[in-house]
């Protein structure tokens, strides 16, 4: 029996995870295959509950199972605690190292009932269906963190091994080839020995796919470019501190950072959660938009179980919903019909037929 991993964690995500399984039970009601789902306190919840923002008993349940779905993690009410103890290190980056989920794969595709929610003009973002790729266990986030007293001082070490660069531009290529067979790389190689030896790998690693373009941008120009002239991406890879402002910002194209799906790969096995935060002003106000989870629950099916027809039918049942006017409230314009975020997980049920 396959074995999902729940995890809620913290703020809304406590509040969009139910309405992702409630989705997946309902498109997978028919399936001769029974999923388990399990669920495990992980982030500032875990902590309350138990002194740990990742319990070994989670840790645990997640390397068993088939597949996890992650809500969120964070808020102020952790903010005090030493940076090593935090939700969003000590749970976040210790599930992605911990399960060598080395690869983020974030879709941005603009969907056309929702190019009015987008802040940039109809013409810039109407086309707009790229892959953002980052990776996600090397660079400066993983890298030594020292503060020093006398003199006042800190400092973060960046640093990637060969490896782990060419996995992750071998993947990107990978994925282009069923694409629009374009990659580009985005780096600082005018500034960072890291980004120099980056773009070297990527030139090397190109050579084994000549059908794929391949194109390089200094991460400045590229969030630039994504602004200016978003249609002529098509997958980008990059490395963890820059994928993780880039893909934010590219969140935007598709109207709103709620619309973001995402997958955390380690070969077929993934940690599929929403681009989002825990958003803890408005948690527990259920105004949350669930879509990208459910989304990333798609992705889940796709990725790491090979259902593509139930993970197809979830897709389209969330582009009829979106179709049909309704919006949660990060989404709403005048003439839109505004849902709840257990209101749209019902909506997209009904969809499912």
């Amino acid at each position: 029996m396959p074995k999902i991993a729940v995890l809620p964690g913290d703020g809304i995500g406590q509040e969009i995870v139910p309405e992702a399984v409630k989705v997946l039970k309902a498109v997978l009601a028919n399936s001769p295959e029974k999923f388990e789902f399990i669920e495990y306190w992980v982030g500032g919840t875990a902590i309350d509950k138990c002194g740990k923002a990742l319990p070994e008993e989670t840790l645990k349940g997640c390397e068993e199972a088939d597949a996890v779905l992650l809500g969120a993690v964070g808020g102020p009410k952790w903010d005090h605690l030493p940076a090593g103890e935090r939700p969003e290190t000590a749970a976040l980056l210790g599930l992605r190292k911990g399960l060598e989920f080395y690869a983020n794969i974030r879709p941005v595709k603009m969907l056309s009932s929702l190019i009015d929610s987008s802040t940039l003009k109809k013409e810039v973002v109407e086309n707009v269906d790229m892959v953002v790729i980052r990776e996600l266990t090397g660079g400066v986030y993983f890298g030594e963190k020292k503060r020093i007293e006398n003199p006042l001082s800190a400092y973060d070490m960046m640093s990637y091994s060969a490896p782990e660069i060419e996995r992750i531009i071998r993947l990107a290529f990978e994925i282009a080839q069923d694409r629009r067979k374009k990659v580009c790389s985005v780096d600082k190689a005018n500034v960072l020995e890291t980004s120099r030896l980056w773009r070297e790998i990527a030139i090397k690693v190109s050579k084994d796919y000549p059908e794929v373009e391949l194109s390089h941008l200094y991460v400045d120009n590229a969030a630039m470019q994504l602004v200016r002239y978003p249609e002529q991406f098509d997958v980008i890879v990059t490395e963890n501190m820059f994928g993780d402002i880039l893909t934010d910002l590219a969140s935007m194209l598709g109207g709103s950072i709620g619309m973001l799906s995402s997958a955390s790969m380690n070969g077929k096995k993934g940690m599929y959660e929403p681009a989002h935060g825990s958003a803890p002003d408005i948690a527990g106000k259920n105004i949350a938009n669930p879509l990208a989870t459910i989304l990333s629950a798609a992705l889940m099916l796709r990725n790491t179980f090979g259902l593509d027809k139930e993970a197809q039918q979830i897709e389209t049942a969330v582009v009829k919903v979106l179709d049909q006017g309704y919006r949660t409230a990060d989404l709403t314009q005048p003439g839109d019909k505004c849902l709840g975020t257990k209101e749209m997980g019902d909506a997209v049920v009904a969809a499912l037929g």
